[in-house]
C-alpha cells in the first residue's frame, strides 16, 4: 500500500521536440539527478453511468505498473495555473478492475462510497503514456520526480495525442519544485497545463473541445478565525496566478478581445496585491514580481487599447457620423493594427520571460513567504509576525490606506489635471481590487452600496482615460504609408465627439464622487 494524503504537482504542457530535450537536460546548478528510466503506463478510468465522480471532481483509475495493478483514486483534480494538490491514496489491487475496500484512507473510503451512492461503475476512457521518470535532489532535504509523459488519452471512439510534463514534489519546499520547473525548461517551450488526464479524458469522451476560453477574476473568501493575512495574500495570489495563466492560453488560442483584458486585469489585481503586502515580505521578490508583472501588462495592454480604440471609441461615435465622415475606413484601420499587435504579443507570450513570471509567482503563491531560518530581532521576523496577523484587522488597514489615496485627489476633485485625473483613475482601480480581495471578511448587505458606486465611478474616469487615449489616432495615420484627406477628418470628428460626451460624464463624475465620499466605509464598523 502507498500513502500520500496531499500529492502537490506542477503539470506543463510542451511540444514534442520540447519534450525530447527534457529527457536529456542536464541537472540545473545546485539538484542532482539520478539515471532516467522509461516505461509504458496503461491507465482505465473508472465512473458511475451518470458521471457522478466527474461531477464532485474525483477520478477513480487502475493503472498497469510493471506486472501489477495499482488502484488510484484522488478528491479534487482540478488544475489552477498548472498546479494540482488532490488528495490522493493508492494501492494495489488483483485486476484492471476497481476494488475499493482496498483504499485505506477512511475518508477518501467512505466519500467515494458516498458519492457512488450504490452505482456501478465502468470503464469510461484510458490512457496509455510513455514515461521517462527523472529523480532530481538538492539541499536540504529536496526530492521532485519529474514525469515526461508522451501518448495519448482515447475513449471507443476518439483518441487525443498528449505531452506532458509533471513536476512532483516528493519532500521539500514547494519554491524549490517551481525552481526546478524554471531552470530545468530553459528556453524550451512549455505552457502551465489547465486540465489533468483525468478532465482531459472526460472532455474527450463527450466530445468536448479544448477547454481555452478567457478568464474573469475569481472570487476569494477567507475565514475570519483562521486566516492570517499572509494566508489571505496568498490564496488572492492563487487566484491571480489561475486568472493570468488561463488569459496567457486563452489570447494564444483566440481573437477575443476579453483574453488580453482579462490577462491585463490578473496583472493588475497581482500588482495591488503586492503593493499591500510589501512592506510585510523580507525579500526583494515582490519588487521583481512586481517588475515582471508591469512590463507583461504593458505588452498586453498594446493589444488591449486597440480594442478599445476600435470597439469603443471609433464604433460608438459612428451612428453620429455626418455625410463625409466614414468611420468604418478609420475603423478598419485601427483593427489592421490590433492584428498586428496581436501577432507582436503573441510573439511575446512564447518568451521564456513569461513563464519565468508565472513560475515565480506560483513559488510566492504555494511557498514560504518569510524563510524558515529567519532571526529573532530581524526584518524577517517582523516579516512573519505581520503576515501572521488576523486577516480581519489587516484588511481594514488595507482598505482604509487605499480609501485615503481616492480621498486626497478626490479633494481637489475639479482641479486635477489630466496626469491627476489618470492618477486617480489608479488609485479607484486599487480601491476596488482591495475590496474585491477583502470583501468576503464583511457583511454582502454592507459592501454593495459602496462598491457599487465606486464601480459607476471608475467606469466614468476610464472612459474618461479613454478619451485622452482617442489621440492616438492620429498618430495611427501619421504612421502609415496610406492616408487620404478624409481620415483625418474622421479622427478630428470621433475626437471631438468623445470629448464633447465627456463633458457631461465630468458632470456625472463629480455627483458620483459626492456619492461615494458620503458612503458608508464599511470596513470601518
Amino acid at each position: 500500500m502507498i500513502e500520500a494524503p496531499r500529492e502537490i504537482e506542477l503539470k506543463l504542457e510542451l511540444t514534442a521536440d520540447a519534450l525530447k530535450r527534457l529527457k536529456t537536460a542536464p541537472a540545473p546548478a545546485g539538484f542532482s539527478v539520478e539515471r532516467a528510466r522509461t516505461r509504458v503506463l496503461r491507465s482505465i478510468y473508472f465512473d458511475t453511468p451518470d458521471m457522478a465522480l466527474r461531477r464532485a471532481k474525483w477520478s477513480l483509475r487502475v493503472r498497469k505498473v510493471g506486472t501489477d495493478w495499482i488502484q488510484t483514486v484522488k478528491a479534487g483534480t482540478g488544475v489552477r495555473g498548472g498546479l494540482s494538490t488532490p488528495k490522493e491514496s493508492e494501492t494495489r489491487v488483483e485486476a484492471p478492475a476497481p476494488d475499493l475496500t482496498r483504499i485505506v484512507d477512511p475518508a477518501l473510503r467512505d466519500g467515494l462510497w458516498g458519492l457512488l451512492g450504490g452505482a456501478p461503475l465502468s470503464a469510461v476512457f484510458e490512457t496509455e503514456m510513455r514515461r521517462t521518470t527523472r529523480v532530481f535532489r538538492a539541499e536540504p532535504a529536496t526530492v521532485i520526480e519529474v514525469a515526461l509523459d508522451s501518448g495519448e488519452v482515447r475513449t471507443l471512439e476518439r483518441a487525443l495525442p498528449l505531452h506532458e510534463a509533471e513536476f512532483e514534489l516528493v519532500e521539500g519546499r514547494v519554491e524549490h519544485l517551481f525552481g526546478l520547473a524554471r531552470d530545468l525548461r530553459g528556453t524550451a517551450e512549455a505552457r502551465f497545463s489547465g486540465a489533468s488526464k483525468a478532465q482531459r479524458g472526460y472532455a474527450l469522451l463527450a466530445g468536448e473541445e479544448a477547454d481555452i476560453a478567457p478568464k474573469n477574476a475569481g472570487s476569494v473568501t477567507f475565514s475570519p478565525e483562521n486566516d492570517t493575512a499572509g494566508s489571505a495574500f496568498q490564496t488572492i495570489l492563487r487566484s491571480c496566478l489561475d486568472q493570468i495563466a488561463t488569459n496567457r492560453e486563452a489570447s494564444l488560442a483566440l481573437d477575443a478581445p476579453e483574453g488580453p483584458h482579462q490577462m491585463r486585469v490578473g496583472l493588475r489585481r497581482l500588482r495591488s496585491a503586492l503593493k499591500i503586502h510589501r512592506k510585510h515580505l523580507p525579500d526583494d521578490r515582490a519588487a521583481t514580481l512586481d517588475a515582471q508583472a508591469r512590463d507583461l501588462a504593458a505588452r498586453v495592454g498594446a493589444l488591449r487599447d486597440l480594442d478599445v480604440l476600435a470597439g469603443e471609441i471609433v464604433a460608438s461615435a459612428g451612428h453620429s457620423a455626418p455625410d463625409g465622415i466614414d468611420l468604418e475606413r478609420l475603423r478598419n484601420i485601427v483593427l489592421d493594427e490590433r492584428e498586428n499587435a496581436r501577432a507582436v504579443l503573441r510573439d511575446q507570450l512564447r518568451d521564456p520571460a513569461v513563464n519565468a513570471l508565472l513560475f515565480d509567482l506560483g513559488a510566492m503563491a504555494q511557498g514560504t513567504l518569510v524563510p524558515p531560518d529567519a532571526d529573532d530581532d530581524t526584518e524577517d521576523d517582523k516579516a512573519a509576525a505581520a503576515l501572521a496577523a488576523p486577516v480581519t484587522a489587516f484588511a481594514a488597514q488595507a482598505l482604509e490606506k487605499r480609501w485615503k489615496a481616492v480621498s486626497r485627489l478626490g479633494a481637489h476633485l475639479d482641479e486635477l489635471s489630466l496626469e491627476e485625473r489618470h492618477d486617480m483613475r489608479k488609485a479607484l482601480k486599487k480601491l476596488r481590487y482591495a475590496i474585491e480581495f477583502y470583501k468576503s471578511l464583511y457583511k454582502k448587505k454592507s459592501v454593495k452600496p459602496f462598491l457599487s458606486t465606486l464601480k459607476k465611478l471608475q467606469d466614468v474616469f476610464g472612459y474618461l482615460n479613454d478619451v485622452v487615449m482617442a489621440h492616438r489616432l492620429a498618430d495611427l495615420l501619421r504612421a502609415r504609408d496610406t492616408v487620404e484627406g478624409d481620415d483625418m477628418l474622421a479622427v478630428g470628428f470621433v475626437i471631438g465627439w468623445h470629448e464633447r460626451r465627456a463633458e457631461i460624464e465630468w458632470e456625472r463624475a463629480r455627483a458620483l464622487w459626492d456619492d461615494t465620499r458620503h458612503a458608508r466605509k464599511f470596513w470601518r464598523d
